[in-house]
């Protein structure tokens, strides 16, 4: 398989080329991991450090061996010779650290020498092959962070003054523990989220990529706005093979833009419906990139449940972009597509088996109550034998350069989560993240709304330097606390507006504001309760959340928590002035990148609307009776809200249509209220069907889009 005609997960245009025998010994090298992570998967031969370890040593040493340490040196041999050194130097010493670790301990933790180089290596080798894959942020941060324990957070003061360790307990505490370079963080990278990358590239070379584009074109390709509704729903599927908002837009955008453009889009549109519609890929269980696995483990909240209640939010996020691409094509006035000839029965022919029974198997795995490991073990050898099935039988040429790609797909991912772990070793250490959350506690006042904008601003910023991944990470564990504390919050509002409050709960209250004494006997109004629970110290509101929110409302609480800062950490894709996906776009739909940026943003709402839902619904809390009834008024109230966005229903409307769909589309979303939701649900029915059936009709021409 030669590098000019291989399929990436990810595509870098500074990635180094080779001649067809330094290409084939480093595939062999990429085959090679990919063979043992799969292995010790089934049979973990050697220690969690260890195979942490040599996760970051493969990688670190394709990272500097594909990528140069001067872009502009690709073809330089004495930067390759350098590269290759300075992989082996870094390789060998993550190879060198789990060995180190008895001896170490024996010793008192004191590092002798050796110990010294070996860690320093490690750490620069971190520093430097992020930069490389990732740019200046993330290094950036690791010198901060490491540099803050060492002396120069004993020069600030306030809460975030830090005395300071010694060097050696730093380096120590850098690579041994949960929280460091080779602990927790690299776990997930070195078993979940490699193994479904592996799992992805089986799946594209089987040609399931194929059937995911044949399906959707079957499906929506001659409705009105079906190629951008083709968009929509290719990328969704693919969301479940790659994980990667841009692998996702390179991959189905080379079809569906041009697709879209000669059915009347505009291109900066065109554009932007794959933008938004990719990035929704990241957001679509099973794989959902790294985050589900990430998350998974900050909230020791099991895989599968995470992936379950995930499932009803992305297909909301889905039907949003929908809605626009509809209410754009009614707007434009565009005709359907003439048929290709593409029909269900076709599309599952020519691949369909390849994609259908490998994720069909995953998902029932994952329901059975199997390990993402297992299932995704399994998933990969599903696709081999499935694929016989279809037109594109995986045979052993198939299975090596399925395996290349995987590995060749998981470099920047594998190199920023290990690398990413001495960051979050920091704000352990530091508690700076229990910090942090008390600051935005204390900034939002209380008001949940007001903590989701500070954090969607925090994650906009970190977005325009760090993958989403590290932003959804370094948030998470920056903020999460706070807002799972506010959410848990409403059910101790609710317990004092009913009078329901425990007497263990009316003690600590007391004891911790004593001026609530004698509003206790009875029911308190709602907004003199969320006054009194909003200015409890933590030290009070802590004990008292433990008493009054049930342990199911508590784990909903964080996990709702966490689900919207990984929502909110997507939007770096889609909004400027750093969109990659919308930039990716843009380069295929031949249109400006700004502009294409814009629309993105605009199509992708979803990514704000479904958080707030989150974060005031019970729309995550496991019960499915309630998580549907909150997705069907939903749906509702994102239409309204698209509608009076975009200006048109089934036809253009006025400014006064518009204020009233979305006062309509609000009261289908507003939270506590069925009466409310019955009602926006009402209203926006009829003014739909006033749409289509009043003066004029459907039938009015469309004026040009601005």
């Amino acid at each position: 398989m030669s590098e000019e005609s291989s399929t990436e997960l990810i595509s870098d245009d500074s990635r180094r080329t080779f001649d067809k025998g330094a290409a084939f010994a480093l595939h062999l090298l990429a085959f090679l991991i990919a063979v043992g992570h799969i292995y010790v998967a089934f049979d973990p031969i050697i220690s969690e450090i260890q195979r942490n370890a040599y996760h970051f040593s493969g990688f670190a040493f394709l990272a500097a061996a594909y990528y140069p340490m001067l872009a502009g040196k690709i073809r330089s041999r004495r930067m390759l010779l350098f590269d290759l050194i300075f992989g082996a130097l870094v390789a060998g010493a993550a190879l060198y650290i789990p060995s180190a670790e008895n001896m170490i301990y024996d010793r008192g933790v004191k590092l002798a020498p050796f110990d010294w180089v070996a860690i320093g290596l490690c750490i620069i080798g971190g520093i430097e092959l992020t930069r490389r894959l990732t740019g200046y942020v993330i290094p950036v941060l690791i010198i901060l962070s490491l540099t803050y324990v060492g002396f120069w957070g004993s020069w600030i003061g306030g809460i975030f003054s830090f005395p300071g360790l010694s060097w050696e307990t730093i380096f120590f505490r850098a690579m041994f523990g949960d929280d460091a370079m080779f602990g927790t963080i690299a776990r997930i990278s070195s078993t979940y989220v490699f193994l479904f990358i592996i799992f992805g590239a089986f799946l594209l070379r089987s040609g399931a990529g194929e059937f995911v584009i044949n399906l959707a074109r079957a499906i929506a390709g001659r409705l009105v706005g079906g190629p951008g509704i083709v968009a929509v729903i290719a990328s969704g599927l693919t969301g479940t093979i790659s994980g990667s908002a841009v692998a996702n837009t390179a991959s189905t955008g080379v079809i569906t833009i041009p697709l879209m453009k000669r059915a009347g889009f505009r291109p900066q549109f065109a554009g932007g419906v794959e933008a938004a519609s990719s990035t929704g890929g990241q957001l679509m269980p099973p794989i959902m990139g790294a985050g589900a696995f990430v998350m998974s483990t900050f909230t020791q909240i099991s895989y599968e449940t995470i992936v379950a209640v995930a499932a009803l939010p992305a297909l909301l996020y889905f039907l949003s972009v929908a809605f626009f691409v509809r209410i754009e094509a009614r707007r434009l006035d565009l005709d359907p597509m003439p048929s290709e000839g593409q029909t269900l029965a076709s599309a599952f022919k020519a691949g369909g088996a390849s994609f259908v029974i490998p994720i069909t198997g995953l998902i029932v795995l994952l329901v059975s109550g199997f390990t993402p490991t297992y299932a995704a073990v399994f998933g990969i050898c599903a696709v081999i034998v499935s694929s016989w099935l279809t037109q594109n039988p995986m045979g052993p040429r198939a299975v090596f350069e399925a395996l290349v790609m995987g590995t060749k797909g998981m470099i920047m991912t594998a190199v920023l989560l290990c690398s990413v772990g001495i960051v979050v070793n920091v704000i352990s250490t530091a508690g700076v993240g229990n910090t942090f959350s008390l600051m935005i506690a204390d900034w939002a006042g209380g008001n949940m709304f007001i903590a989701i904008l500070l954090i969607a601003l925090a994650s906009l910023v970190l977005g325009m330097g760090l993958p989403v991944t590290a932003a959804y990470i370094v948030l998470a564990t920056l903020s999460a606390p706070a807002l799972a504390g506010m959410i848990s919050d409403r059910e101790v509002i609710e317990a004092l507006t009913t009078g329901t409050l425990n007497e263990g709960a009316k003690a600590v209250l007391m004891l911790g504001a004593p001026e609530t004494m004698s509003l206790l006997g009875g029911p308190i109004p709602a907004e003199q309760a969320s006054e009194i629970v909003n200015g409890l110290p933590l030290e009070v509101a802590a004990p008292l959340r433990d008493l009054v929110v049930s342990p199911e409302a508590a784990i909903a609480a964080v996990l709702s928590a966490h689900m919207i800062i990984f929502w909110l950490s997507q939007d770096s894709n889609v909004t400027p002035p750093v969109a990659l996906a919308s930039f990716t776009a843009a380069a295929i739909a031949k249109a400006p990148a700004m502009a294409t940026g814009i629309a993105s943003w605009k199509l992708a709402k979803g990514l704000y609307i479904v958080p707030l839902i989150m974060a005031y619904t019970p729309f995550l809390s496991g019960d499915w009776g309630v998580a549907l009834v909150i997705f069907g008024f939903a749906v509702f109230g994102i239409y309204g809200l698209a509608a009076a966005l975009q200006g048109c229903m089934e036809r253009r409307i006025g400014i006064l249509m518009r204020v009233l769909v979305g006062v309509a589309g609000v009261a289908c979303l507003w939270p506590g209220s069925y009466l409310i939701n019955l009602g926006g649900v009402a209203a926006v029915v009829l003014l739909l069907v006033w749409n289509i059936k009043g003066p004029g009709g459907r039938a009015a021409s469309a004026v040009p889009a601005e």
